[in-house]
């Protein structure tokens, strides 16, 4: 199954830039245009990995990431943090809210694409950890 990604951005340039920097990894990809409608798409759209910038309307990236990273059912989704931020504290802030990556604009696709496959072979190993340990834990019931 091809991983899936959440473009979550709201500005549709850099939306359909950074798709168009995607469009050769084997992946579904969704957008968001918004903090809200970032926290709808991963209820419906279940992402490996979001491309979150900080700076949306409704709720903010730092705020999206903190929520995310608070459900014990959204916490291992990748977040990289994609922004036009780039003051130590602004990285610092990014962290602390729990983002995976960060990554300022402009973004430079070579950049962009070994984070993006760095991170969905971190979530593949993490998943198939997560799945050992179930199995585990059945075995010895």
């Amino acid at each position: 199954m091809a991983p899936k990604i959440l473009i979550a951005d709201d500005n549709e340039p850099n939306i359909e830039l950074l798709d168009a920097y995607l469009a050769g990894l084997d992946c579904e990809i969704e957008t968001a245009c918004d903090g809200a409608d970032t926290l709808d798409k991963v209820n419906t759209f279940g992402p490996d990995l979001i491309l979150l910038d900080i700076m949306m309307p409704k709720l903010s990236g730092f705020e999206v990431c903190e929520k995310l990273k608070a459900d014990p059912s959204t916490k291992n989704i990748m977040i990289l943090m994609v922004t036009a931020l780039n003051e130590l504290g602004d990285i610092e802030r990014a962290v602390n809210a729990g983002c995976d990556d960060y990554l300022s604009k402009p973004v430079n696709k070579f950049e962009l694409l070994k984070r993006v496959e760095n991170m969905l072979k971190l979530r593949s190993v993490t998943n198939e950890l997560e799945r050992l340990k179930r199995y585990i834990d059945a075995m010895d019931r």
